[in-house]
């Protein structure tokens, strides 16, 4: 397991209570006051801080073309300004600047934060002001987000705020993007960035593969100060993910950055490092900064619409999962096993849970397209019962083994981590897959019955033919022990998968009024059938009752007029037959398909 960082208990930020805030010359200005937005003109010079290189910021001039009202949203002005110097005019407006401070006459404007265009001839930026940030550096804890009024910055005299919008007939927004944040996959191949990079990117995240990495053990003396590169951490271990962006402002407690949100989640937790810029990349397509993250400082607590915060003093919890590959017998290859953190948060988790189980499972020697997984493994959940993870995944319709372990395991854990009523305290997550080299799947082709005709007690024989992937068909034969309850008359016999039974002895309810609590849904759950078996079960004409919880089988006419009024209010609903699991065999492949029979009671 990837060791976590401590937070030092004191901020590592460089204050000096009595220095004046320092010239560009020496570094950016760390006790800037704000510069009034009312003062803005256009044709104004300012400095911006970044860094293209290593770990110390690195000043260019920034022209002042105008203030555009409502860009940023309603009631939210944006400056717009154009980069001057021999690197910004050389990369453009990079993903990881935003956040970059900008100061005129030694006070902070605001930060760099939206791009113009995607292939800009010119390094033309805008710029999210200050106080809007501050909104977020101000805001209590767990606020309940919401749009903030615009702050009363009245027009310059002589100079209607008008003046700097778009020309009439145009779209101003049409071309304006918050500039890209990138997301640093470390340890991951560009295979899984092509399966599951949409959904990073869907939020603004700009996903990249190997362009930088983590050294989390490895300090950074130097201090975080406007301008300096943070990192937001989505998951650390033997994978990591993170996303970089340039601090604005700094205090003791903490700092802000971006100018524009992450995710917009509002209150987060995520893990927060100082970072190293290996290389700037220069793109006319998608420029960004090449990144190291290193030493953990605190976490980023609050993702707003136009600042992202954190706090030197905050602590982040994550969630961790190990993965263990077991590969074939005498293939002579390694086991091998992953250990990984993960975020915690509602959206992002499951995306980055799916992302971080594929490339455990697929960037090996030991992956093929025509294998198949054997899974085991389990979700610990604090003061509830672990949610169970077993089944056997194959190759099929185009998609790898270790895509369909992922989602399977992913689908399980949303149900749970997504529940309406509770948030629940994932404590960890372990999978081991054991590799068969072959695909292992099958399909039942057919089904039938030693007789037609039997009395209760007594044992008939199901006989069903299964057709194994690119194998000759056989048969499999499972003993069907009757009740002695049975009433004469015709009775159905199922054979089927997992799907079938699952279905017959949990059925969903028609229309459920509530939702499910947390220990009904991980028992739910728990009590699905794996689909490496073949099942049997017998549909005995006895009412059954559904609840949104779990299937009451043979329910007596007393019983079924007791709970008539849930029924009125829809929180059960009945069936006229209940089905009884009577057997199984395991068939060590991905069942699918079902069979219904008619066996007649004398």
């Amino acid at each position: 397991m990837a060791a976590t960082v401590p937070v030092p208990a004191q901020s590592p930020v460089a204050i000096q209570s009595s220095t004046p805030a320092q010239t560009p010359a020496s570094g950016p200005p760390l006790h800037a006051d704000p510069f009034p937005l009312d003062q803005v003109r256009r044709g104004q010079h300012g400095t911006a801080w970044t860094v293209f290189e290593g770990r110390v910021p690195e000043p260019m001039d920034v022209e002042i073309l105008g203030r555009m009202p409502n860009s940023i949203g309603p009631g939210q002005d944006m400056i717009l300004a154009r980069l001057h110097g021999t690197k910004p005019e050389f990369t453009g407006v990079v993903a990881g600047m935003s956040g970059s401070p900008v100061y005129i006459d030694g006070k902070l404007l605001g930060a760099i934060s939206y791009r113009i265009g995607q292939f800009s001839k010119e390094p033309i930026c805008g710029i999210t002001p200050i106080g809007y940030m501050f909104q977020v550096r101000d805001l209590p804890k767990a606020l309940t987000p919401t749009i903030p009024e615009r702050p009363a910055f009245p027009a310059a005299p002589n100079e209607p705020a008008a003046a700097f919008a778009a020309a009439p007939g145009t779209n101003q927004n049409d071309a304006l993007r918050p500039i890209s944040t990138p997301l640093v996959f470390s340890g991951f191949t560009p295979d899984t960035l092509d399966r599951f990079g949409t959904n990073f990117r869907a939020l603004g995240l700009e996903p990249v593969s190997g362009l930088g990495g983590a050294s989390p053990e490895t300090p950074q003396p130097e201090p975080i100060v406007p301008g300096s590169a943070v990192s937001a951490i989505l998951a650390r271990g033997d994978l990591n993910i993170a996303a970089t962006c340039t601090v604005t402002y700094v205090d003791p407690k903490q700092l802000l950055a971006c100018g524009h949100p992450i995710t917009q989640y509002g209150d987060i937790a995520l893990p927060m490092t100082k970072a190293e810029v290996l290389a700037t990349l220069p793109s006319t397509q998608n420029a960004f900064k090449i990144v190291n993250t290193t030493e953990t400082v605190g976490a980023f607590t609050e993702d707003r619409s136009n600042a992202i915060a954190g706090s030197f003093t905050a602590t982040a919890p994550m969630i961790p999962v190990t993965v263990e590959l077991a590969p074939v017998a005498g293939s002579g290859l390694p086991a091998r096993t992953l250990h990984f953190q993960v975020l915690n948060n509602r959206d992002l988790t499951p995306q980055v849970l799916l992302a971080g189980v594929y490339q455990s499972l697929s960037g090996t020697n030991t992956a093929g397209n025509e294998m198949s997984l054997h899974l085991t493994g389990s979700v610990s959940i604090a003061n509830n019962a672990p949610l169970r993870l077993d089944g056997t995944v194959s190759s099929g319709d185009g998609q790898p083994a270790a895509v369909q372990a992922a989602v399977l395991l992913a689908q399980r854990f949303g149900r749970v981590y997504a529940n309406p009523l509770e948030q629940p305290v994932i404590t960890g997550v372990t999978l081991r897959a054991d590799v068969i080299p072959t695909r292992e799947s099958a399909q039942i082709e057919s089904a039938r019955l030693s007789s037609d005709e039997a009395r209760p007690g007594d044992t008939v024989t199901v006989e069903a033919t299964i057709r194994p992937w690119q194998q000759p068909a056989r048969v499999v034969e499972l003993p069907l022990k009757l009740p002695t309850t049975l009433e004469s008359g015709p009775i159905r016999v199922v054979v089927g998968d997992s799907s079938t039974m699952d279905r017959l002895t949990s059925p969903p309810p028609a229309s459920a009024p509530h939702p499910l609590g947390l220990a009904d849904t991980i028992a739910q759950l728990n009590r699905t059938h794996t689909n490496d078996r073949l099942y049997v079960a017998l549909l005995d004409h006895e009412t059954q009752g559904v609840t949104a919880a779990a299937a009451l089988p043979s329910l007596p006419p007393d019983v079924v007029n007791t709970l008539q009024p849930l029924r009125d209010s829809r929180e059960i609903s009945f069936t006229s037959e209940t089905a009884k699991e009577a057997g199984s065999v395991l068939l060590n492949a991905a069942v699918t398909g079902s069979q219904v029979l008619t066996l007649r009671i004398r």
